[in-house]
């Protein structure tokens, strides 16, 4: 049996039903889950780091998810929705939600408290110090928070087609009801693992990206800060002169 024979059949490449199509489905489901998680959890982590208040909901959010099975939940959602694209792009934001959320809020609350500090010293407002100081230096790990997520979005999506859904775990469904559905089986998740190695290199580069710009925010702080202590103030100079 040639594994890659479905893979490899020019018929399995066109149609609704056609590797294009599924693949369209999958990153559909992960890009729209990704995109409502973001819009919920970055926003409230912002919140969250910058005022230091609300550790009980990121601990019980993140606690909440870990117990949740994706399968149960998956199925919950479906039964209260119905089948289609709706109940899966929420099942999985649910999912993706707390490691945003808590890479978010870790980032802002390890952000240099020097750096911080200068700002508010300067008189920068709250939302100045957040776009100014605390969200570049926070990008590394936020960027990491979207990174694992991503993902587990990736992962979890595969599981949708249990629920009536389409995407590239419909080849592993449906390959398992038949007695020679490997090569169906194995190009789903061939599939999936490409879709989520491209994605992981994507997201590992603007993490690096973030790393750097992050590292450089720093450098300027501290050659400010050095150039300020290196100068020496107006009571210094006029003791020296009176010397």
């Amino acid at each position: 049996m040639n594994l890659f024979e479905h893979l490899l059949d020019p018929a399995n490449w066109s149609g609704a039903e056609g590797i294009p199509a599924r693949i369209g489905e999958h990153l559909t489901y992960s890009v729209a889950a990704m995109a409502l998680a973001m819009v919920i959890a970055l926003p409230l982590g912002i919140l969250i780091g910058h005022t230091r208040r609300g550790n009980l909901l990121v601990a019980g959010l993140a606690n909440a998810t870990r117990a949740l099975p994706t399968l149960g939940l998956l199925v919950l959602v479906v039964l209260l929705l119905g089948t289609g694209m709706l109940p899966v792009v929420l099942a999985l934001a649910v999912l993706a939600i707390p490691p945003i959320l808590n890479s978010t809020v870790v980032g802002f609350r390890t952000a240099d408290p020097d750096a911080v500090l200068a700002a508010a010293a300067m008189g920068m407002t709250g939302g100045q110090q957040i776009r100014q100081v605390e969200l570049p230096l926070a990008s590394p790990l936020i960027m990491s928070g979207l990174r694992s997520a991503t993902l587990q979005v990736i992962a979890t999506a595969t599981v949708a087609a249990m629920a009536a859904s389409g995407g590239l775990g419909r080849y592993v469904l449906d390959g398992q009801k038949r007695a020679d559905g490997y090569p169906e089986m194995v190009t789903g998740a061939l599939l999936v693992m490409v879709w989520a190695l491209v994605a992981d290199l994507l997201l590992g580069a603007l993490t690096r990206v973030a790393q750097r710009r992050s590292s450089g925010r720093r450098r300027v702080r501290t050659d400010l800060f050095d150039t300020d202590e290196a100068e020496p103030g107006p009571d210094t100079r006029n003791k020296g002169a009176s010397a």
